[in-house]
């Protein structure tokens, strides 16, 4: 199926423009001190014409028992016991008009401002060009009660018209590792 611009999008953001939808799947997260945990995703780009894409993600794990990748009795299809909210963002993706000496042609500066339920607001900068959006975190500001999350990295590529994305994180005192990947369908 051909690509085409959605409807209404603000010509700003074209570089983006692949990444608006719904997208939906599964992932996993793994850290230090945290043991390997299965998730699923729903993480939805939209816009209302403005110059930016807004973007929200939630991440559930499964609750309870069933934390050991155990199905619960009477649960059926991918997301069954996936009912406890790991993580939710929000934020704006936007295309900046700064072009640093040297960034390639067929790529466009990236900003996201994300915003995390748990406490924390981060400023990645980055790329865009191709199907691939590679991030790093400018400024990491947090609650006092928050995760002590102090860099990031995420890169996010389309993928055969999936979306693939990972993290990583510099977090709790450790140095720059992965966190979480993820491997999403257009719903």
């Amino acid at each position: 199926m051909p690509f085409a611009f959605p409807d209404g999008l603000a010509p700003e953001v074209y570089p983006l423009a692949w990444l608006v939808g719904r997208w939906a799947g599964t992932g996993v997260v793994k850290y230090e001190g945290i043991d390997e945990t299965p998730f699923v995703q729903e993480l939805v780009f939209d816009h209302d014409g403005g110059p930016y894409l807004r973007f929200e993600s939630t991440i559930r794990v499964r609750s309870g028992a069933a934390a050991d990748g155990e199905v619960p009795d009477g649960e059926t299809g991918d997301d069954a016991g996936f009912d406890t909210v790991w993580s939710t963002e929000t934020g704006y993706w936007r295309i900046s008009t700064d072009r640093p000496d040297g960034l390639p042609e067929d790529k466009h500066v990236v900003e996201a401002l994300v915003t995390d339920a748990s406490g924390r607001l981060s400023l990645f900068l980055g790329a865009v060009g191709d199907g691939r959006v590679d991030l790093a975190t400018d400024f990491v500001a947090r609650t006092s009660t928050a995760a002590e999350v102090t860099a990031a990295k995420r890169l996010y590529g389309n993928v055969e018209g999936r979306l693939l994305w990972v993290e990583e994180l510099a977090a709790f005192g450790h140095p720059m590792a992965s966190y979480a990947s993820g491997e999403l369908d257009r719903q």
